[in-house]
C-alpha cells in the first residue's frame, strides 16, 4: 500500500533496479522522488584511488535510503570536507581502513565547537561507520561517541521587527492583488460583450484574454529578439504593465508566503506542493466560508506528511481572508496551468521573468508553461535582500507564530518545546513576569507564619524523611531546584503543603522550639526577627495544633540525635 493508502502498482517481473554505483566504483547516481538522477564523481576527490573508492562505496549504501537531491548533496559537501582533512594530514591515509582514532579526534575537535560543525559530523559519521574496518577498536570507540545537540539560535521577530516585515509583505502583496482583481474585473466585462467596440477598454480586453489564455501579452519574435504589440495601450513593456496584469511575479508570490507563514506557521517547503483549498460546508452560516488546506510536511515516514486544516473566512479580520485573497491573486495562474497541465492543482503560482530558462531545481515542481510554482530559497533571499530586512524572513516568521500560538505546528511536542519555545529570547523575556509571580508566591507561602501541612498519627509509606518533618512529594516543592527537587532550607519544611509531621517529629520540634526561644536572650531583636521569628511563630502554630500539654510531654523523649540535628540546623550546616 502507499502512503495515502491505495494499493501500489507493480513493477513488471523483468524489472530490475540499477545499483547506484557505476561499475568503475567511482561514481555514484541517486534518483530523487521525482525520477530525477544526480551523480556524484568520487575521482574529483584529493585523496588516493582506494579511499575514493571506499568512501564512494559507503555513500552508495547510504544513499539506498534516500528519495532527495538535497540529502545527497548535504551528505556530498561533506565528503568533500572529510577528503580535504585527510589530504591535508602530514601523513594522508590511503584507505578508510588506515584512520586512526587521532586523526578521527583531530577531525572531531576541528567541527565540534560550532553548530554547523556539529551537523558535518552527524553527516560523515555514519559514513565511515558502514566500512566494517571502522566498526570497532578505538576507531569504532572515537566514532561512536556522543555530538552534542546543536544551540538553536534562530529567534523569533519583536513586535517592531515583525511589524517592519509584515509591512513590506502586505504593500506588496495587496499593490499586486488590487492590480489583478482591477484588470479581471475589465476581462469579464469584455467576455461579458459589456465594451464598446474599438475602446481603449475594449481593445485592452482582448489583449487580457489572450495573455489569461497563453501567459503572454501579443508579440511578435523577430531576428533582434521579442516585439511587443501594443505597447501605448499596454503603458509600457514592464512585467506590471505586461503579464502582471493577471499574474503574480515570484517576489510577490514570496511576500503572500510570508504573510501566509505569519498567519499559520507553515514551512517554506510547504508552499512549492500544497494544493489550492477546497471549501467544506460553514455550519449555521452562507457568509462564511471554510477551506480545507493540505498540508505536506515531507519528513521521515511517508506516511506522516500529509495534514488537513480547516481555515475559515467569515470577515476581513479573520485568518480565512488571506486565503481567499490568495486565490483570487492566482486564479488566472491556476487556470492557465490546468489548461496546460490538467492534473495540477497548485496554489502557489507565479507567471516567470524568464520562462525560457532551464529548470534545475530537480526537487520542486517542473514549470509549466510560464508558471512556476512554490517559493524557492533563492526567491527568498532576493525578496529580503531587496527589501533590506537582514535575513530571510520565513524561519523566523514561523518561529514567531508558533512561539505566538503555544502549540506545535506541523512538528512534535518535543520539538515544540527545545528548538522553538526554550531557547526564544522573546519567550524568555516574556516568562520573566510569570517566574517572578511564581517566586513572589512562593515567598509569600514562607513568609506565612502558620504551619500548611498536615498532622498524622504515624509516618506513611513513601514519605521521604526531613529533619523537621516527612515530605509526601518533594517534586511538587513551591521552592524547587534546578534538578526538579526542592531546594528549600529543612525550616521552610513546615511551610509546604507537603509537610506531614507525626508524633515521632514533636521531640525534635518541641526542643528546636525551645532552642530558637533561647537565642532571643543573647541576640539583638532585628536579628533575631529577621532570622527566626517566622520559625518560631509557625512552631507556635503547629504546637497549638499538637495540643499544649503533649507538645510539653514530648520534650521529655528528646535523645541526643534530636540535640545534635537542632544544633547543626540552627548553626546552617543543613541549609541545602
Amino acid at each position: 500500500m502507499t502512503g495515502r493508502g491505495r494499493r501500489a502498482i507493480l513493477p513488471p517481473a523483468d524489472h530490475r533496479t540499477e545499483p547506484p554505483l557505476a561499475p568503475d566504483g567511482l561514481v555514484v547516481t541517486v534518483v530523487n522522488k521525482a525520477g530525477y538522477e544526480m551523480t556524484f564523481d568520487f575521482a574529483e576527490l584529493p585523496v588516493a584511488e582506494a579511499m575514493q573508492r571506499s568512501l564512494a562505496e559507503v555513500f552508495a549504501i547510504r544513499s539506498a535510503g534516500w528519495n532527495s537531491h538535497e540529502t545527497a548533496r548535504a551528505s556530498w559537501i561533506t565528503v568533500k570536507m572529510f577528503a580535504r582533512f585527510v589530504a591535508e594530514l602530514e601523513h594522508p591515509s590511503q584507505d578508510l581502513g588506515d584512520l586512526t582514532s587521532a586523526m578521527l579526534k583531530r577531525w572531531r575537535a576541528r567541527h565540534i565547537g560550532t553548530n554547523s560543525g556539529k551537523n558535518v559530523l552527524r553527516q560523515v559519521r555514519p559514513l565511515l561507520r558502514a566500512d566494517p574496518r571502522l566498526a570497532a577498536g578505538p576507531v569504532g570507540e572515537e566514532l561512536a561517541r556522543r555530538i552534542p545537540k546543536t544551540v538553536p539560535i534562530k529567534q523569533s521577530y519583536g513586535k517592531e521587527e515583525r511589524e517592519r516585515v509584515l509591512r513590506v509583505a502586505q504593500r506588496q502583496f495587496r499593490t499586486a492583488l488590487l492590480r489583478i482583481r482591477e484588470n479581471t474585473i475589465l476581462l469579464e466585462r469584455w467576455r461579458a460583450g459589456d465594451l464598446e467596440e474599438g475602446s481603449h477598454d475594449e481593445r485592452l480586453g482582448q489583449v487580457l484574454d489572450h495573455l489569461a489564455q497563453t501567459g503572454y501579452v501579443p508579440h511578435a519574435v523577430m531576428p533582434s529578439g521579442e516585439f511587443v504589440k501594443d505597447r501605448a495601450l499596454l503603458g509600457g513593456t514592464s512585467p506590471e504593465n505586461m503579464w502582471g496584469r493577471l499574474f503574480l511575479s515570484r517576489s510577490e508570490l514570496t511576500a503572500l508566503g510570508v504573510l501566509l507563514t505569519d498567519r499559520f506557521g507553515w514551512n517554506l517547503s510547504v508552499y512549492d506542493r500544497m494544493p489550492a483549498p477546497t471549501t467544506a460546508p460553514s455550519a449555521g452560516s452562507t457568509a462564511t466560508v471554510t477551506y480545507q488546506v493540505q498540508i505536506e510536511k515531507r519528513r521521515q515516514g511517508g506516511g506522516r506528511w500529509f495534514s488537513t486544516e480547516n481555515i475559515t473566512d467569515s470577515g476581513a479580520d479573520s485568518s480565512g481572508r488571506l486565503i481567499t485573497q490568495a486565490l483570487e491573486a492566482t486564479a488566472h495562474g491556476r487556470a492557465l496551468v490546468h489548461r496546460l497541465a490538467p492534473d495540477n492543482n497548485l496554489l502557489m503560482v507565479a507567471r516567470m521573468h524568464y520562462p525560457k530558462r532551464r529548470h534545475q531545481r530537480t526537487e520542486r515542481p517542473r514549470p509549466v508553461g510560464p508558471c512556476a510554482f512554490g517559493i524557492g530559497n533563492g526567491d527568498a533571499q532576493l525578496w529580503w535582500t531587496t527589501h533590506d530586512l537582514g535575513g530571510s524572513p520565513f524561519q523566523r516568521a514561523r518561529r514567531t507564530t508558533v512561539t505566538r500560538e503555544g502549540r506545535p505546528l506541523q512538528h512534535s511536542q518535543g520539538a515544540h518545546q527545545s528548538i522553538y519555545v526554550l531557547p526564544d529570547e522573546h519567550v524568555q523575556h516574556a516568562s520573566r513576569s510569570v517566574f517572578e509571580a511564581g517566586a513572589r508566591e512562593a515567598l509569600e507561602q514562607a513568609q506565612a507564619v502558620v504551619f500548611v501541612g498536615d498532622i498524622a498519627d504515624a509516618p506513611a509509606p513513601g514519605h521521604e524523611q526531613t529533619v523537621t518533618a516527612d515530605c509526601a512529594d518533594e517534586t511538587a516543592s513551591p521552592w524547587p531546584d534546578a534538578k526538579g527537587g526542592c531546594g528549600a532550607d529543612f525550616l521552610l519544611c513546615l511551610a509546604c503543603p507537603n509537610a506531614r509531621v507525626h508524633p515521632g517529629h514533636h521531640p525534635r520540634l518541641a526542643y528546636l522550639h525551645q532552642k530558637l526561644h533561647s537565642l532571643r536572650s543573647v541576640l539583638p531583636d532585628r536579628t533575631w526577627n529577621e532570622h527566626w521569628r517566622e520559625h518560631v511563630l509557625r512552631l507556635e502554630d503547629l504546637r497549638d495544633k499538637v495540643g499544649p500539654a503533649a507538645w510539653n510531654a514530648a520534650l521529655a523523649r528528646v535523645n541526643d540525635e534530636d540535640r545534635a540535628l537542632v544544633h547543626l540546623l540552627v548553626k546552617g550546616d543543613l541549609t541545602p
